[in-house]
């Protein structure tokens, strides 16, 4: 029987193991490995390139699935690189981006810096919805008390949220996926006026924040997809 290890805690990582219950997965957090079937055989935690190929020349897969999130552009390039190296065939499973008429209504920067200055040039309330890992270059760039932030409810998530200097009462510790009608109502409660997302596509929910937030005339920032090639 082949071997097969999947790197990825996202929902594709997750379809993916289905195909191969045998598989290795490996997650890089305690929370992403809670989602996955009780006996998978998982690996936790994040890998540099040295650590990885460590793990793969140990593990010696007959093939590798990277099914991680589409902005880890950084962590498929070391995927890329150890298959190459121990002359391991390699898929890449990526979900497509959402092809919505939405694209020209709103802001598209590179990257989360970029993201921060342009919510910077704009009043109001900024709520995040871009993950934990980015938090400083807002807090950089805007005044906390207009800061908003949704980010998973795991001990690292909100460690990152005080580190990088959010107010307690501005941080939403939920899991999605949310609902438009879910989405309306927050930006209502906390009277937002800016919305920064990434491309996550329809796994990641993106028209279900973009549409309800274009409705109330939101300013939508949406950090694109890193170039892979």
């Amino acid at each position: 029987m082949s071997k097969v290890l999947i790197f990825g805690g996202t929902t594709e990582g997750r379809e993916a193991l289905s195909n191969y219950p045998d598989a290795v997965m490996c997650v890089t957090s305690s929370y992403a490995a809670s989602l996955l079937p009780p006996g998978t055989d998982c690996r936790i935690g994040r890998l540099n390139a040295d650590e990885m190929l460590s793990f793969m020349q140990t593990l010696q897969p007959d093939r590798v699935i990277d099914a991680t999130h589409p902005y880890a552009a950084a962590v498929s390039a070391n995927i890329r690189s150890c298959c190459l190296r121990l002359h391991v065939p390699l898929t890449r499973i990526e979900r497509p981006a959402e092809p919505g008429a939405w694209r020209s209504l709103v802001v598209h920067v590179p990257d989360a810096a970029a993201a921060a200055a342009a919510a910077a040039r704009s009043p109001g309330n900024v709520l995040l919805t871009t993950g934990s890992q980015t938090l400083s270059s807002f807090t950089a760039a805007v005044s906390r008390d207009r800061l908003y932030a949704r980010v998973l409810p795991t001990v690292e998530s909100l460690t990152r949220c005080t580190d990088a200097g959010l107010l307690p009462s501005h941080i939403i510790a939920m899991q999605g996926p949310f609902s438009a009608a879910f989405n309306d109502a927050l930006y209502d409660l906390l009277q937002i006026q800016v919305m920064v997302t990434k491309d996550s596509g329809t796994a990641g929910g993106i028209e279900e924040k973009v549409l309800p937030a274009l409705s109330k005339g939101i300013d939508v920032i949406v950090i694109d997809r890193p170039d892979r090639n």
